[in-house]
């Protein structure tokens, strides 16, 4: 194996160029002729070259083949390649070059063009540029996949989680509700059921409390639903208001007793979010649960949800605060929080996962996410925006 190698000017230059031939001065010839542009490998045959693919130190883009070799031949080379190494642009060169020839490399190699021996120098220069711009646009193709699925596999995995709790309460409305069915007298209207209540209103309570959180866990679903459609390449998000979402969550979160009392909302300062409803929605009614189970006992609880438009250097920045007066976090666990799956109600099935959520989703965005809390002093949890054309036109 011969090697030459060009100066690198960015990361992805690095990605190399094999060219595989049984002539050791045409090896020769070529990477001393390319290498003062890109870094050039080569290979005498299929199977040093195949071997070469699979260690991947340095990782190669462009695989460059001659038709006749002894062994297997170029074609062979590029089906193989093909079937193993699907991300390697794959061009062939061949001084036999006819119409069987290439209709076999493109069905079967899927080459990206075929260069004819002897080469020009400047065609071949041309080839190789356009081979690694079709590599670079293959991996960030590949990269916005890996990243939608992963986002999608990290959103099933938190529905799933979310999903437990208001289905849980629903089946223990039901099963309440089915113990205290009483088979009618016979002096019963037709039509009438009898459920026996421990207090006048139990069965209604029970029946309206699981209806909050079946509609609830629809929207949960609607939303998962919609982060889904939004993965495919070309989606375009809607765009949204924050005081829409926050109008949203005080209207469908399935808030227990009294609880929508103790929550406030403050959206003069409005702004148009830099993101899609769905996982904000999602991010939004964590916080939330965070905060009222926090608050479940304590006197006089209160939940602030305030949104923020400031300048920061001249530069506009939004915000979305909610601010409790509950017991507060302990400094161990608080400088822990949003970097790891620590949680402080682990009796209670916490499991840490939620403030990861949210801190993803709002990186995701370009935004970050403050936690500020002092024992006994309550907690504020702020999710911060980039500044960017829709914060700056929500000025207007």
């Amino acid at each position: 194996m011969t090697t030459a190698m060009a100066q690198p000017q960015t990361s992805r230059d690095a990605c190399a160029i094999l060219f595989v031939d049984d002539e050791p001065r045409a090896c020769k010839w070529f990477a001393r002729l390319f290498a003062d542009e890109f870094t050039v490998l080569t290979a005498g045959g299929a199977d040093e070259a195949l071997q070469m693919l699979r260690e991947g130190e340095p990782a190669i883009a462009v695989l460059l083949t001659d038709y006749r070799m002894p062994g297997r031949d170029g074609l062979a080379l590029l089906r193989a390649a093909q079937r193993e190494h699907r991300q390697v642009v794959r061009l062939l060169a061949s001084a036999y070059a006819d119409k069987d020839l290439a209709v076999a490399a493109i069905n079967e190699g899927r080459v990206l063009r075929i260069l004819e021996k002897p080469f020009d120098e400047a065609q071949v220069r041309e080839a190789l540029r356009d081979a690694l711009a079709s590599y670079r646009e293959r991996e960030r193709e590949h990269s916005l996949i890996e990243g939608r699925a992963a986002a999608m596999r990290e959103t099933l995995g938190f529905l799933a989680h979310e999903l437990n709790t208001p289905l849980a309460t629903v089946l223990g409305y039901m099963e309440a509700l089915k113990d205290r069915y009483r088979v009618p007298g016979p002096d019963a209207p037709p039509g009438v059921a009898c459920i026996a209540e421990n207090r006048p209103g139990d069965a209604l309570t029970m029946i309206e409390a699981a209806a909050r959180r079946a509609l609830y866990t629809l929207s949960l679903v609607a939303t998962f639903v919609q982060s889904a459609r939004d993965a495919y390449p070309g989606a375009a998000p809607t765009p949204l208001r924050a005081s829409r979402l926050v109008s949203a969550l005080l209207d469908e979160y399935p808030f227990e007793d009294d609880e929508r009392a103790w929550v406030s909302a403050d959206v003069a300062a409005d702004f148009e979010l830099p993101g899609s409803r769905d996982l904000l929605y999602l991010a939004l009614c964590t916080l939330t649960k965070n905060a009222l189970i926090a608050l479940r006992g304590g006197a006089q609880p209160s939940l602030r949800i305030t949104l923020e438009r400031s300048a920061q250097g001249g530069t506009p920045q939004a915000a979305i605060h909610f601010t409790d007066n509950g017991p507060g976090i302990a400094p161990g666990i608080l400088a822990r929080l949003t970097h790891e799956p620590v949680t402080t109600r682990a009796g209670q099935g916490g499991s840490g996962m939620g403030l990861l959520f949210c801190r993803r989703v709002v990186q995701s965005m370009g935004g970050l996410i403050e936690v500020r809390s002092e024992l006994g002093r309550g907690t504020s949890v702020t999710l911060i925006f980039k500044p960017d054309e829709h914060l700056e036109g929500a000025k207007a």
